[in-house]
């Protein structure tokens, strides 16, 4: 009977134990936090960008909510001149997957790419100003393009179907710069930079494994962050090419200008793109091949006072190319076709250089 009496004790003060353990992990206990961010795929797009409540606070201070995660490919767009803010959100337990270095992150259903276009020496007195906030959603049918145009107080951004356009006038450098801007129109132009004629899906452009894959932020690798922030598997290949920033000085010219053809031209420029019946293949891992590049190849579209090469080594004045690149006023010629009212001219130099090096 001692026995027993002894091991009821025992019982109880282990249970007593285990309850205290609990009280006390209770009470320590901190909840995770949540993402604020709404995108109800039934509702989406809203009327206004501030129903999403990607951003804490103020608007226009773009401050990332909770999950919504800044990203930024290494060699970028250019959109006169504009600069860029990139996001990204998914739902809970959702991941992005690897298709190939070459290929966009295969995102969930519900994720959102949030772009924001935005200047900083806006004349007069040097303002900021946001313009435009495009938002692309996946849903269960594909993903969905929807443009927000900024109105003039900076508080909150409207959603717009059709194009619009606005004089700006910016400081760039030891220039002032007058040009109309134009937003894009979402049931027509987006589909021309992200549709796909041979799948006839729409897609996004910049999330590519090779364009995340450098320190973005820190010392730490993009593809790594959204690993630890639970938005990517983390089953990536041991090694990964990475396109390199067209900026950067240090690299041989023809390193960057395959950047810069990838960031500003494959989209169109590849098979499936809306160039894709020119002989021009733009796309990183295509260029190591010049003539994917147009060197010494015949051009589609003749142009008066030209011998009709995309590209004539040493020879800027008889390279569309160039010429296409350079002109603002010849809308037939214009590349990029659409996005482009000023002349990139740090691009049309690195152009330039990269022909005289043949």
């Amino acid at each position: 009977m001692k026995s027993i009496r002894l091991l009821g004790n025992l019982y109880c003060l282990l249970l007593l134990g285990l309850m205290n353990s609990c009280s006390s992990n209770d009470a320590e206990y901190t909840p995770i936090p949540q993402s604020p961010v709404q995108c109800d795929l039934t509702q989406v797009p809203y009327a206004k960008l501030s129903d999403y409540r990607f951003f804490d606070g103020e608007l226009k201070n773009l401050t990332p909510a909770i999950g919504v995660l800044p990203y930024q490919p290494s060699s970028e767009l250019f959109t006169d001149y504009a600069l860029k803010k990139r996001f990204v959100w998914m739902p809970n337990n959702t991941k992005a997957t690897y298709v190939s270095d070459r290929e966009v992150l295969d995102l969930p259903v519900g994720a959102a790419l949030i772009k924001v276009f935005y200047y900083n020496t806006v004349m007069p007195g040097l303002t900021t100003k946001i313009i435009e906030t495009r938002v692309m959603i996946r849903k269960s049918s594909g993903w969905i393009f929807a443009e927000y145009i900024w109105n003039p107080e900076q508080t909150e951004a409207f959603l717009e179907t059709a194009s619009t356009s606005r004089t700006l006038t910016i400081q760039q450098g030891s220039e002032t710069l007058t040009f109309n801007y134009r937003t894009p129109n979402t049931t027509v132009e987006c589909n021309r930079c992200h549709g796909d004629l041979v799948t006839q899906q729409k897609t996004p452009i910049g999330i590519k494994p090779q364009n995340l894959n450098w320190n973005y932020s820190g010392t730490q690798n993009q593809l790594t962050q959204w690993i630890n922030a639970g938005y990517l598997e983390a089953n990536l290949p041991s090694s990964i090419t990475t396109v390199p920033n067209y900026n950067n000085t240090a690299l041989p010219v023809t390193e960057r200008v395959r950047a810069y053809f990838d960031a500003n031209c494959a989209h169109c420029h590849r098979t499936g793109g809306e160039a894709q019946v020119h002989p021009l293949r733009m796309e990183y891992t295509d260029t190591s091949d010049p003539e994917n590049m147009g060197v010494g190849v015949g051009a589609l579209h003749t142009l008066p006072g030209y011998n009709g090469r995309i590209v004539q080594p040493n020879n800027v004045g008889q390279s569309i190319l160039h010429y296409r690149m350079q002109t603002t006023t010849d809308m037939f010629y214009i590349m990029p076709a659409i996005g482009r009212s000023v002349q990139h001219r740090e691009g049309v130099q690195l152009v330039e250089q990269w022909i005289n090096s043949f």
